[in-house]
C-alpha cells in the first residue's frame, strides 16, 4: 500500500513538473532576474553534488537490491558523480542549442510519470514498451536534427531574460 502511494505521488509530481516546464517553455512569459549573484566554484560543486545525490537515490536503491558489496555501490555512486560533473556542461550546451531535445526529455518525464501513476494503481506496463517508445522517439529526433543542422527549429521562452533586471515585470 505504502509503495503504491509513493509511486502515485512521485508520478503525479513528474506529470505536474513536466507539464509546468513545457508550458513555461512554449507559452510562458519571460521572467526577470532581480540581481546577479556570482557563483563560486564551491557553491556550484555543492549544487551539482546535491542534485546528483537526489537524482541518483533511485539508482542507489536499485544498486542496494542488486549488489551486496558496499564497495561496488560506493564506486558506482562516485563514478556517476564524476560522470555528471564532466558531462553536465556539454549536455547543457547541446540542449540549449537544440531546444527540441528539452521537449523530448520533458515528454519522457510525462511518460515515466504516467507509468508510475498507473503502476501505483496496479496496472503494469511492460518496461520494454516504455524503452521502445523512448528509443524510437530519440531515433526520430536524431533524424530531425540531422535534417535541420543549420537552422534553429524552435525558440523556447526562458524563465529569465539575460541582461534584464528589475521587479516591475514591465520588461525591457
Amino acid at each position: 500500500m505504502r509503495d503504491s502511494v509513493i509511486l502515485i505521488l512521485g508520478g503525479l509530481f513528474l506529470l505536474a513538473k513536466a507539464t509546468f516546464e513545457i508550458h513555461e517553455s512554449l507559452e510562458g512569459e519571460p521572467g526577470h532576474a532581480s540581481a546577479k549573484v556570482k557563483a563560486t566554484f564551491a557553491s556550484v560543486l555543492t549544487q551539482i553534488l546535491l542534485l546528483d545525490i537526489v537524482f541518483s537515490l533511485d539508482s542507489v536503491i536499485t544498486a542496494v537490491g542488486m549488489v551486496s558489496q558496499i564497495g561496488v555501490m560506493i564506486s558506482a555512486v562516485v563514478v556517476s558523480v564524476i560522470f555528471m560533473m564532466l558531462f553536465a556542461a556539454p549536455v547543457s550546451g547541446f540542449v540549449a542549442k537544440h531546444p527540441t531535445i528539452k521537449m523530448l526529455a520533458l515528454s519522457f518525464l510525462l511518460l515515466i510519470g504516467l507509468t508510475l501513476v498507473v503502476d501505483g494503481f496496479g496496472v503494469h506496463i511492460p518496461k520494454g514498451y516504455i524503452y521502445f517508445a523512448m528509443g524510437f522517439s530519440v531515433f526520430v529526433e536524431m533524424l530531425n536534427l540531422r535534417l535541420r543542422r543549420k537552422s534553429r527549429p524552435v525558440n523556447l521562452h526562458e524563465r529569465y531574460e539575460p541582461g534584464v533586471s528589475g521587479t516591475t515585470g514591465t520588461g525591457k
